[in-house]
């Protein structure tokens, strides 16, 4: 009798770890909460109690060779950077194509997730879940959390004074729908990361004057990367990875912050923080320094307090406001699981941000509980595929970024997931794949580091990985071309210097790799 593995949310996550479980001969049952799939990436237009919430126009940001799960490319019609329908549409295909929805229940939360009295022989679990005000009890030889990390507003009302004799309406992020509440409002944002500046620039075309308030300032990346391409697809190769472990951090940060105030200078502009910017998460977001240019945007400091009807921010300035809308994340937490679990400050200690280390046995994983400089989706999916140890131990946090409650789960993609695939057995093998085939490891090395690279070898190898990693750059430029033109003389061949340079990085990057 195969093994049954409780899944617990039907979102990204939850959909990859079916997908997993199907494919080790195991026995999944997802638990989804709501009426549908999709979690976070879901639209509706009424915040939905313990589950993630956004605004309409939401576009992710990470493009979608990136972000695709390994062994299903999207299809290559669809944009770069996809809307939150468009990867709803993808989620479903998925679904569909592995035949997954027939293995969740929806309309059905977990109440209660509790090891069975011989756990520690046997490692199993009760679950108690409740669908229609009926409960009901079941075991498990598995758990997988995969609610995420964005359900629970972090509205930090006792840092601001004064906000409850504020008049005008305030609300957090999650709130948002669009801007027609806010015609000719004049409107604070509190928070300049990635939902904060989206949430300014969209309130900006339709208030009277946004005012974008922030405690640090930020670092803003574009979508658009060198010769249009998404930016990650520029940044997160195996090459520049190298490279940068090659330098020093300081190194690292005095040439990108270079290029991007090459793009505008930050300083100017009222964004420069104090941390450098290896330091920190890095907003995304192309129009920002439109609005601010065009004065519809006016970046401030922390408010140091409020009126009735305006804020007073900490450089002494005041402004009359209309509205407030607090860009200021997320916390999470599992009450179902808190005899075992225990989330302090958004701080959970988990060996490879998956497995509590203090369990007799590994049987309960969170997948997803993680916030990458890159796409989520693969990174499940890898976690999903690797193998429960027997020998846990405390994760070892990376110490790039500052310290604030929003990076308690930060990772730098391309080494976190090396060192899963590595546990896993799907790391490609640089030197391998040089010898074999050269046009394939040119690809691999220099090329993005898309997750079909860890389809290439070892447990659930998939055919058509060589092909997908070959015809990426033919995705990425499909959708682009709705318009035809004629096609540019190619450029003179490659100096040969350059190929010898070429060829010693490629030599160190694969002896980097043995």
């Amino acid at each position: 009798m195969a093994k049954r593995v409780a899944i617990i949310g039907g979102g990204s996550s939850g959909l990859c770890a079916i997908k997993a479980c199907l494919q080790e001969g195991l026995e999944p049952i997802c638990f989804e909460a709501t009426r549908d799939i999709g979690g976070l990436w879901r639209f509706e237009e009424h915040p939905e109690e313990d589950r993630a919430s956004i605004y309409r126009s939401v576009i992710i940001n990470t493009s979608k060779e990136m972000m695709c799960f390994s062994d299903f490319p999207i299809p290559e019609d669809f944009p770069n950077y996809m809307h939150n329908s468009k990867i709803m549409e993808y989620f479903r295909m998925y679904a569909q194509h592995f035949d997954l929805l027939r293995h969740i229940r929806f309309g059905t939360s977990v109440c209660c997730v509790s090891k069975r009295p011989d756990f520690a022989a046997t490692g199993q679990w009760e679950v108690v879940t409740e669908n229609e005000g009926k409960q009901e009890a079941a075991v498990f030889d598995a758990v997988l959390v995969c609610s995420g990390h964005h359900t629970k507003a972090h509205l930090p009302l006792s840092s601001f004074p004064g906000i409850e004799k504020f008049k005008g309406r305030y609300l957090h992020s999650r709130d948002y729908k669009d801007a027609r509440d806010f015609t000719d409002k004049r409107v604070v944002i509190i928070g300049i990361g990635n939902s904060g500046s989206d949430l300014a620039v969209e309130i900006s075309q339709t208030a009277k004057q946004v005012f974008l308030s922030t405690r640090r300032g930020a670092w803003i990346f574009n979508r658009v990367g060198d010769q249009g391409y998404p930016i990650d697809i520029v940044l997160t190769t195996r090459m520049k990875t190298f490279l940068q472990q090659l330098l020093t951090s300081s190194m690292v940060s005095d040439f990108a912050e270079k290029q991007l105030n090459a793009r505008f200078n930050h300083s100017h502009y009222g964004l420069k923080p104090k941390h450098r910017i290896l330091d920190q998460h890095p907003t995304v977001n192309d129009d920002l320094p439109n609005r601010i240019i065009s004065g519809r945007v006016l970046v401030k400091p922390n408010i140091q307090e409020f009126t009735e009807t305006s804020a007073i921010f900490e450089d002494g300035t005041r402004e009359d406001i209309d509205a407030v809308v607090f860009a200021t994340g997320y916390s999470f937490s599992f009450p179902f699981l808190e005899k075992y679990v225990k989330v302090v400050e958004n701080q959970i200690p988990l060996y490879k941000f998956m497995f509590p280390p203090d369990l007799e046995k590994p049987t309960l994983a969170f997948i997803g509980l993680i916030q990458p400089l890159g796409a989520i989706m693969p990174i499940s999916e890898l976690q999903c595929r690797k193998p429960p140890l027997s020998q846990l131990c405390h994760p070892e946090h990376g110490q790039w970024y500052v310290k604030s409650q929003r990076h308690t789960i930060q990772v730098d993609y391309i080494p976190y997931m090396d060192e899963l695939a590595c546990q896993v057995g799907v790391k490609p093998n640089l030197l391998t794949l040089f010898l074999t085939d050269p046009k394939l490891a040119l690809e691999v090395t220099f090329g993005p580091c898309t997750p079909y690279q860890y389809r290439l070898q070892g447990p659930g190898k998939w055919a058509g990985a060589r092909e997908a990693i070959l015809t990426q750059q033919q995705r990425i430029i499909k959708p682009l071309q709705t318009r035809h033109v004629e096609k540019q003389a190619l450029a003179p061949a490659v100096p040969l210097i350059f190929k010898l340079v070429g060829a010693v990085a490629v030599l160190a990057v694969i002896f980097a790799y043995l």
